[in-house]
């Protein structure tokens, strides 16, 4: 599919396209792994799952016809002004970053002329980070949501298609607003909960919060699997994605509030409604193989 596949950051979703990558044989002749830190480069040469193992992130792209920026949404543009230059024409530059405008808007005004770029979101991933947390089915019946920009080119968004369905994701397009609205409610509100619940939990006095950690059920277990994410990760998704994030916190806001209300009244009925209807979603989930 391509000939030197460079990926820009190697944690586990870099990771896990380049072990793909190399268990497949058909989805690039050589993979270029680059990241910063020389720990993490030596770590990466052990694992032996790049054929090429890069400090520099302009030596790294030089050459290749797919570059995949898979560090946090963030550092984007000032990735993009240090690998820019060197891009090669008719370059594919993707990315796997969880928030879509704040992409168009840091890498568009960045592009060379003749690379052509397809923003791309895996909806996969564990709470686990770094180089030795990918697998080669990380990918495998979940979905890839591409936003491909305007005027772009068809053949290179087909051709990243391609890329994640022989990684075995379920490709779907949208336009970038209506991605960013989307996962705002299905991914980042529920991390938002959740390290909201667990700095709760945190702040409580100390013979409360040892009682918690010790009897801490199954509810609770959940939401601190969720909280133990990457950090400068989904610092950036947060800022990177705040009106869409704060549309949906006001509305599950006003949601839980009228949910306390009904609990304050004693409101079988409503309590009741709500409990259905997150039973009713469960259960699509499990039909459509996404839980």
């Amino acid at each position: 599919l391509f000939e030197r596949l460079c990926l820009i950051g190697v944690g586990l979703v870099g990771s896990s396209i380049a072990r793909v990558a190399r268990a497949r044989g058909d989805i690039a002749r050589t993979v270029v792994a680059h990241t910063r830190k020389p720990e993490t480069l030596a770590r990466v040469r052990e694992l032996g799952f790049a054929d090429v193992v890069e400090g520099d992130a302009a030596e790294a792209v030089r050459g290749a016809d797919c570059v995949i920026l898979c560090v946090p949404v963030g550092a984007y543009a000032g990735v993009m002004a240090a690998i820019a230059p060197h891009l090669a024409p008719g370059c594919v530059l993707t990315d796997v970053g969880s928030t879509k405008g704040s992409v168009i808007r840091d890498l568009g005004p960045l592009l060379p002329e003749g690379v052509h770029l397809v923003p791309a979101h895996p909806m996969a991933g564990t709470e686990h980070s770094g180089p030795d947390a990918g697998f080669a089915d990380l990918f495998r019946g979940r979905y890839v949501i591409l936003t491909p920009v305007p005027g772009g080119d068809a053949a290179a968004v087909e051709k990243v298609a391609e890329l994640w369905r022989r990684c075995g994701s379920m490709v779907e397009s949208m336009d970038a607003a209506t991605h960013d609205k989307v996962v705002a409610i299905v991914s980042h509100l529920p991390h938002l909960i959740a390290f909201t619940i667990c700095g709760t939990a945190d702040d409580l006095a100390e013979e409360t919060r040892e009682a918690v950690l010790k009897f801490a059920a199954s509810g609770f277990r959940d939401f601190t699997r969720i909280a133990s994410s990457d950090v400068d990760m989904w610092r950036d998704i947060f800022l990177n994605n705040r009106e869409a994030l704060l549309e949906m916190l006001a509305r599950f806001t006003e949601d839980s509030h009228a949910l306390a209300r009904a609990v304050r009244w004693g409101e079988a009925g409503f309590i009741e409604d709500r409990i259905r209807r997150g039973r009713r979603i469960r259960r699509g989930l499990i039909e459509r193989k996404q839980a």
